[in-house]
């Protein structure tokens, strides 16, 4: 690229920052039985090269299948409602999380995600560490009863915990 093309007024129009409006998310990526997928930021969509992003929606009372997400780190913030995740080779583990809260599902981990709520739907935004989405569903026996796991800050040990 030329001193000339730096300048170029024109350059970042259609490859700069990109606004992709609520209405025209994409529903054609990867699902998971029980929740609705949509793209907002892909490779195909934006040219990302290490992320995907998009947004969830879990109908009350409703849970996904099992699955992972390969060697991708998977960021969920929760916008609406409560979210309850299972993880673990049988999904013996638990956690919940609300409006505010972020949960981080680290790669090849197999965990589902249950709405909490029986009368309002779960909203959450998810970030992934690829343009490209990935998803493998898995059929897991679940245990009946699932050990709940409370946050521990390994970086802060010294603050109170939540529910301490």
């Amino acid at each position: 690229m030329g001193l000339a093309d730096s300048h170029d007024p024109h350059r970042w129009q259609h490859d700069g920052v990109r606004v992709i409006p609520a209405g025209q998310l994409d529903p054609n990526t990867a699902q998971t039985p029980g929740m609705d997928r949509k793209a907002a930021i892909t490779f195909a969509r934006v040219g990302a090269q290490k992320l995907w992003a998009g947004t969830v929606h879990i109908h009350p009372n409703a849970r996904t299948g099992a699955h992972h997400h390969g060697p991708l780190e998977s960021v969920i913030f929760v916008v609406k409602g409560r979210a309850r995740m299972r993880w673990g080779e049988r999904l013996e583990f638990t956690a919940e999380a609300g409006p505010g809260d972020f949960i981080y599902v680290p790669p090849f981990v197999p965990h589902q995600e249950i709405n909490a709520s029986r009368d309002e739907t779960l909203e959450c935004v998810l970030v992934r560490s690829d343009g490209e989405a990935t998803v493998v569903n898995l059929d897991i026996e679940a245990v009946e009863k699932p050990q709940t796991v409370p946050w521990v800050d390994p970086i802060h040990s010294g603050a109170k915990q939540p529910g301490a």
